[in-house]
């Protein structure tokens, strides 16, 4: 738990993760599949709470499967971070999952609530898919039609549509360089701010296909009835890939669940708005 990088072998796997803050610890799960963890560093909150951020297996600086890029599967994710916590000696420990790592998290919720204190969705979904994929669909032209005159937008739309054959990880750094203003609510407006996370940003490809490459499409709709563990759902108000329909769904579902809209975020609520986003998940972290 000192603070820093650190790296070790879990299940035969290399596995990266950096720890930074003090305070009850809270496991957090970037986006992806193969973002790399650097975009969901969280300052506001590390002032509350010693954070573990996971290199998930397959990105950046951890090890790759023999099967790579397919393989990862959130039963494999939930496998490493099964281990993850034993190295680290935490009986149990909030998670904050973001995007698809939220879809790690509540599978692991629902798996193993016995390691699980808390789990905070964070633009997540109860289901991906085509019916997910229709909704963000309508989310894109929703924030063309707002940022019709932005000269960039074309560009925007195109990575965005690229993303469905991304084979490499010079295509996937490419494809996030070039889609993320549609990820925030405002990201014109507010240029010169995240301009340097846009020049940065980096990925893995990772498939989304399991070994026998079939999809690892999920629905947990049927299963989050049953979720045991406290729950702190968030979303950004302009998110156009994982909003707040979902969220609200995610609330209706899971048994007391708490919801947190960010009025002025889109995917980035961390960055949008970190002083409204650390203070929700911080009191929900102390509280439960």
């Amino acid at each position: 738990m000192d603070t820093g990088t650190h790296t070790v072998e879990l299940d035969g796997v290399r596995q990266r993760y950096h720890v930074h803050g003090r305070g009850p610890v809270c496991v957090a799960l970037p986006g992806g599949p193969g973002v790399d963890w650097a975009y969901l560093r969280m300052p506001a909150l590390e002032a509350h709470l010693t954070v573990v951020y996971v290199e998930p297996i397959g990105t950046g600086g951890s090890g790759r499967l023999a099967s790579h890029p397919h393989g990862y599967t959130r039963a494999r994710y939930a496998r490493a971070l099964l281990a993850l916590l034993d190295h680290l000696g935490v009986a149990t420990a909030h998670l904050i999952g973001h995007s698809h790592g939220g879809f790690v998290a509540q599978y692991f919720a629902l798996h193993r609530p016995d390691r699980v204190a808390g789990v905070v969705l964070y633009e997540s979904a109860p289901v991906t898919g085509p019916e997910h994929g229709a909704e963000a669909q309508r989310n894109v032209e929703e924030f063309a039609r707002r940022n019709a005159d932005r000269p960039d937008l074309p560009g925007v739309l195109a990575a965005l549509q690229a993303t469905a054959s991304i084979s490499d990880d010079d295509e996937m750094d490419a494809a996030l360089r070039g889609l993320l203003p549609a990820y925030f609510a405002d990201y014109w407006g507010r240029e010169a701010e995240f301009a340097p996370l846009r020049a940065t940003v980096r990925g893995t490809h990772i498939s989304g296909l399991d070994e026998r490459l079939v999809p690892d499409t999920i629905d947990d709709r049927a299963a989050l009835g049953s979720l045991t563990v406290p729950a702190l759902v968030v979303a950004g108000r302009f998110d156009v890939i994982c909003g707040v329909r979902w969220a609200r769904e995610l609330v209706e579902l899971i048994p007391d669940a708490r919801l947190v809209v960010l009025e002025r975020s889109g995917h980035f609520g961390h960055l949008e708005e970190p002083a409204v986003f650390a203070e929700a998940v911080a009191g929900f972290v102390i509280g439960s």
